[in-house]
């Protein structure tokens, strides 16, 4: 039997992954019914299609608004060692932190836990004939990847995060530390 088209399942999968949903349209949940226990928002971001195609590039616009995903390795952070803070590319709020970065193999920046569990919102998302669970920003709703449950301890998760989606902040003191030999 050839089974040569086995080689190109993950292409396509990832392909596949890359066209923007159809049927997207901006989901803002509050934290408090998409994540049990966490904060309810305080700080809400809401801008118009226009508005946030104005400010973000396309790429940013097609992950953060229409729920895409990039390729596989080619992302900015996937293989990024910085010491910082990465955070929505749509509104900088924090989400994650170079401490809890690790490298899953995925081809796709990897965390295995939030700076604060009321920074992001959880929503199922049974797309592409997959059962995943979609991680968004929660307060500008902006898509940012999915999170799974086969992540290091002491989560056990694996936060699969889009690189177009984040942005980074360098830890302070960090350069001037570098530049003064310590």
């Amino acid at each position: 039997m050839d089974c040569r088209w086995l080689l190109w399942m993950p292409l396509l999968w990832a392909a596949g992954c890359s066209q923007p949903a159809r049927d997207a349209a901006p989901v803002i949940e509050s934290a408090s019914t998409a994540n049990k226990g966490a904060k309810p928002m305080s700080d809400k971001v809401e801008k118009s299609q226009e508005e946030w195609r104005n400010i973000l590039t396309p790429e940013q616009y097609r992950i953060l608004r229409e729920k895409g995903t990039e390729r596989a390795f080619t992302g900015k952070y996937w293989n990024f060692k910085g010491e910082g803070t990465y955070v929505c590319a749509g509104c900088g709020q924090e989400l994650f932190t170079s401490d809890t970065k690790f490298d899953s193999g995925c081809g796709w920046p990897s965390f295995w836990d939030a700076v604060d569990k009321s920074k992001i919102v959880t929503k199922d998302d049974n797309s592409f004939g997959m059962r995943r669970i979609e991680v968004m920003c929660s307060r500008c709703g902006g898509h940012l990847g999915h999170v799974f449950d086969d992540g290091p301890k002491p989560t056990g998760q694996r936060y699969c995060i889009n690189s177009a989606s984040i942005s980074f902040k360098e830890k302070k003191g960090k350069k001037q530390n570098e530049a003064n030999g310590k």
